[in-house]
């Protein structure tokens, strides 16, 4: 069977073409939704409507799945405007506590090394290995913990990263502190009002275990292998999620050909379905088979 280089080099230059070519039509459009769509809950929830409390874990899925939008932003693909590219993955990291210049380091290696062990920075945090492991993981607790000490660290200089280049680090570390002010100024208006608290810190707590378990499902359990038809996986599930992850369940499309922009994945999908060797039915199907995989509360293994 063929690899992911196999199968690009199969197809006919003009298709490549197509599906490399950017626009901003498509992005702007998909981002005013994503977003009109959190000003919208954020809105219900800041006034207060009869149940508001119910919108909470909507507006945390909506602010969370932002970082797929951020992800795509560090391959400039969403928008053919590069500032507008930056610009928003910077909002994006901004929502979510991940700094987007240092992220975008990040990212290029892990396509570099995508589940190779030592050199992919996505293996350095180990993978839940028992049921207790992955009920502390999809907590979103290790998260905030992580990207808050990243943060702290950036802000005080110290950019020790082997894969952030000696000419990023100036930006990195002025982004940071930027983001840093920010959430002063953030944590400042709870002295006047609560609307911060309810409309985004909570949502977004409640929202990333949602995003730890769609993140698990795209290289966990893959194996440690180059072909990116194998280390990677594409999970089959509805319009809505597709939607609110930027298409990003189509994964395997994304690794093979990372320079697709968002819209145009359905129709990679449909160029090389019949080379797609680990899928999933749905995230629900994803997430009881790797429980399955899995032993039981303790490190050892022992129920």
């Amino acid at each position: 069977m063929r690899d992911h280089r196999a199968f690009l080099a199969s197809v006919p230059v003009a298709v490549r073409e197509a599906m490399v070519d950017r626009s901003d039509g498509p992005g702007l459009r998909h981002l005013a939704g994503h977003l009109g769509a959190i000003l919208a809950v954020g809105a219900l929830i800041a006034v207060g409507v009869p149940g508001w409390w119910l919108l909470l874990p909507v507006q945390g899925v909506l602010i969370t799945f932002l970082f797929t939008l951020e992800h795509e932003a560090t391959h400039r693909t969403p928008f053919r405007t590069a500032w507008l590219n930056d610009w928003v993955g910077r909002l994006c990291g901004l929502l979510l506590v991940l700094p987007f210049e240092w992220f975008r380091a990040f990212h290029m290696a892990h396509h570099r090394w995508t589940n190779l062990p030592g050199k992919d920075p996505e293996l350095a945090g180990p993978k839940p290995a028992t049921r207790g492991a992955w009920v502390w993981h999809v907590s979103g607790l290790p998260y905030w913990w992580s990207e808050v000490s990243l943060l702290a660290a950036l802000v005080r200089g110290r950019v020790t990263d082997s894969f952030v280049a000696e000419g990023a680090k100036g930006r990195i570390v002025a982004e940071a502190r930027g983001m840093a002010l920010v959430y002063a100024l953030a944590g400042l208006s709870l002295v006047w009002t609560d609307v911060v608290l309810w409309v985004w810190v909570v949502p977004s707590l409640l929202g990333q275990p949602f995003l730890r378990l769609y993140l698990l499902a795209e290289h966990g359990d893959c194996p440690e292998v180059a072909n990116m038809f194998e280390n990677t996986r594409t999970t089959f599930t509805t319009r809505a999620v597709r939607w609110v992850a930027w298409n990003m369940p189509y994964h395997v499309e994304h690794h093979v050909w990372p320079m697709v922009p968002f819209h145009r994945l359905p129709e990679v999908h449909g160029l090389m379905r019949e080379e797609l060797r680990v899928t999933a039915d749905g995230y629900t199907g994803f997430t009881r088979e790797y429980l399955a995989r899995r032993p039981g509360w303790t490190e050892s293994g022992k129920v």
